[in-house]
């Protein structure tokens, strides 16, 4: 059975001190009413070794949003996977539009990071989506194939077992536009297919594939019901307790 997940990317919003604030509410609220799912919460770096010593890692378990494409060295100002792993975090978001667009990672750099994040025994949660021109182009399978050919397809199926794939269309991460559920399934259904090509049914079906992209707890249900929909990557929902729970309560 694979993984039914619900992860939360924090971005670049609260302070540590907010941010410990919120992870404590959490885990009071998910420890009171256990989870129907995996729950993540991916946060900046600055709260990870704290948030890390509040959470019970049975219930939520920690991410960084990010890790460096060198192991380590002269690079200031940079964050190697080995230190996100050292903070007690469990998985790495690598692959964010936002990162290919304005800090310009390109695949071969993301290739780089996903071989040092799985060498230091962090997950990857694993982004893919294509552009609105690309979208009306109808060029969004090629797109997110040769995304994945670019960054993942290179392992080996053993390695990709720790590959959770995140679908994000990026005209709808903060637009409030989401894609339909029935857009959705369709391209997380590709997305399967493209998977079973490269490593067979067994690992495609085993393969969590999350849709971002304006989740929230009015169609978190309706998109979650989809076969091949195995979650979300919540982006400003999972800033409010009652938001994000009521996204993971999609799953009950």
């Amino acid at each position: 059975m694979r993984k039914k997940i619900v992860a939360g990317n924090w971005k670049m919003n609260k302070n540590l001190q907010e941010g410990v604030a919120l992870a404590t509410e959490l885990n009071q609220v998910l420890t009171a009413e256990k989870p129907n799912c995996k729950v993540i919460i991916c946060t900046p770096f600055i709260h990870l070794a704290p948030v890390s010593n509040i959470i019970d890692h049975s219930i939520i378990e920690l991410g960084a949003e990010n890790c460096a494409d060198k192991a380590s060295g002269a690079f200031t100002g940079e964050v190697s996977a080995e230190m996100v792993k050292s903070t007690g975090a469990e998985y790495v978001i690598l692959g964010h539009s936002e990162r290919r667009e304005y800090y310009n990672e390109t695949p071969e750099i993301l290739k780089e990071k996903v071989d040092l994040a799985l060498a230091n025994g962090l997950k990857v949660i694993f982004c893919i989506g294509e552009s609105l021109a690309q979208r009306e182009a109808n060029e969004q399978n090629a797109v997110v194939k040769a995304e994945l050919e670019g960054s993942v397809f290179h392992l080996s199926a053993e390695a990709f077992s720790n590959i959770v794939i995140a679908y994000e269309p990026i005209w709808a991460i903060g637009t409030g536009k989401t894609a339909t559920s029935d857009q959705a399934e369709e391209i997380h259904a590709y997305i399967r297919s493209i998977i079973a090509e490269k490593y067979g049914n067994d690992v495609a079906e085993n393969t969590s594939i999350l849709y971002g992209g304006s989740c929230k707890a009015s169609n978190a249900p309706e998109l979650f019901s989809k076969k091949d929909i195995d979650g979300g990557l919540i982006g400003g929902a999972s800033l409010k307790t009652a938001d994000f729970k009521g996204i993971i309560d999609a799953w009950k």
